[in-house]
């Protein structure tokens, strides 16, 4: 593993070896995919301005998230059928997650089901993507099923009243290998979510979105589980507000990896406005899209997200290595944070504030 130095290398590692059907669902994005791109490019444009001679003496990455110390702000997002991947799926990528002190969210649409996630790592945070179904026994359910098993909070995905237009996917017409199944399905219903006859997995689950939920249902999923939830998806600031006053924990400041609605902003972009909105709330703010580097994390933190989430990253390192992959990726983030936090002359997450990075606006006008 140690020949693959960048985040970058593991995804060309991946890309070269992942069938087409694979790789193309992995990477494809809305219609498009100008957001996909700008993901990443509108990182690019953020300057971050280091502190010079500040008397360094030590480093701390870490960091508390919902009430509990991750060993540094990056966690891993849920991502699909991850056995696509790799045979181990899930269940590696949890693994490496708890040997790095950092948060795994499983998703719904997982290859491997909630309790092989949770017996695989015990120890690790764990975290549930939910979507709430038609069927409101089974969203019930999965979320009891979550609690029991030892999550930790419900990432509610809410930008999804049904799936985006994923172009190579419609090429491709995309199926799951016939090997594997969406594993958190139970009885009748995954009977009908893995069915191959007429649809793809994807656009069976899609069958079972429920297109008229409102803020409203934050109450009531309140009223099944203690868990904390955060709303996965954001990308307004009144929106953020809404979430936070329907009970919401945390706002995951989310373009869904660009995957819903091509044409909306990056993560980073968006991410000011909804901080704003809510600095006067009890809540954690985060962000996935595009991050792939040190830098990508330190600038994210900067303008006021409390924990970065990234997806794509962990698919590539699972690709290449299983867990071992996967810790190579985390490790190369956490060394690439390090030597940004010292380098830019702030130590520790805390010292990270706004004044740090600049638009590169800021410097065009010399």
């Amino acid at each position: 593993m140690e020949k693959y130095i960048r985040v970058k290398d593991l995804e060309d590692a991946a890309l070269a070896i992942l069938p087409k059907n694979a790789r193309d669902y992995y990477t494809s994005g809305a219609t498009e995919e100008y957001t996909l791109a700008e993901n990443k490019r509108a990182f690019q444009r953020l300057r971050i301005r280091p502190k010079c001679l500040v008397g360094l003496t030590s480093y701390n990455l870490s960091t508390i998230v919902l009430g509990e110390k991750v060993s540094m702000p990056v966690g891993i997002s849920p991502t699909a059928m991850q056995r696509m991947a790799h045979p181990d799926g899930e269940t590696a990528n949890v693994r490496a997650a708890q040997a790095n002190g950092v948060i795994y969210t499983l998703s719904t649409i997982a290859t491997s089901s909630i309790e092989e996630v949770a017996e695989a790592a015990p120890n690790a945070i764990k975290w549930f993507q939910l979507y709430i179904f038609n069927d409101r026994d089974l969203t019930r359910s999965l979320l009891a099923r979550a609690e029991k098993a030892g999550f930790k909070a419900i990432v509610l995905t809410v930008d999804t009243p049904l799936f985006g237009l994923r172009t190579a996917d419609i090429r491709n017409k995309f199926t799951l290998p016939k090997h594997l199944k969406l594993a958190n399905f139970e009885g009748q219903i995954a009977t009908k979510v893995n069915s191959t006859n007429d649809f793809s997995a994807l656009n069976n689950v899609d069958h079972y979105l429920d297109k008229s939920l409102t803020w409203n249902e934050i109450k009531w999923l309140k009223s099944i589980t203690k868990l904390p939830i955060v709303a996965k998806g954001i990308l307004r600031g009144d929106d953020a507000v809404r979430a936070v006053e329907a009970g919401c924990d945390g706002i995951l400041v989310s373009n869904h990896g660009a995957r819903q609605l091509d044409g909306v902003p990056s993560t980073i972009e968006a991410l000011p406005e909804i901080v704003e909105a809510v600095k006067n709330y009890n809540v954690e703010v985060y962000l996935d899209g595009g991050v792939s580097t040190g830098t990508d994390i330190y600038k994210a933190l900067a303008l006021g997200a409390r924990m970065v989430f990234v997806g794509r990253p962990a698919l590539w390192g699972l690709t290449v290595g299983g867990e071992a992959g996967v810790d190579r990726m985390l490790n190369i983030l956490r060394k690439e944070l390090k030597h940004t936090v010292l380098i830019a002359g702030t130590p520790s997450v805390t010292d990270i504030t706004k004044e740090m990075v600049r638009h590169e606006s800021t410097y065009s006008r010399l």
